[in-house]
């Protein structure tokens, strides 16, 4: 029986915009970001140590440039992943 359809149609997830967490270790995650991957530590990224990890898998990517992770109020900016000396992070628990 032949389908009426033989190719398979356009992902509406995979946009040029689009943004997926990879993978978490007990290190950090990988987040791939417009077809380039990073890598996000817990001792740079503190607000994602004790996240679930539901809660890291649900980040928005907005105008392109901004990650947004609404459950966890962390918000991002790629440019502080692409250059991390320009933007030293200062966290200390209380």
């Amino acid at each position: 029986m032949k389908m009426k359809s033989e190719e398979n149609g356009i992902s509406t997830l995979e946009t040029p915009e689009s943004v997926q967490v990879q993978g978490i270790s007990i290190h950090g995650f990988w987040i791939l970001i417009q077809e380039r991957e990073y890598f996000l530590n817990f001792e740079n990224y503190p607000w994602f140590k004790e996240a679930k990890v539901d809660q890291i898998f649900n980040v928005t990517l907005l105008h392109g440039h901004h990650l947004f992770w609404n459950e966890l109020d962390v918000d991002l900016e790629l440019t502080s992943l692409d250059e991390p000396e320009r933007f030293p992070l200062i966290s200390k628990a209380s």
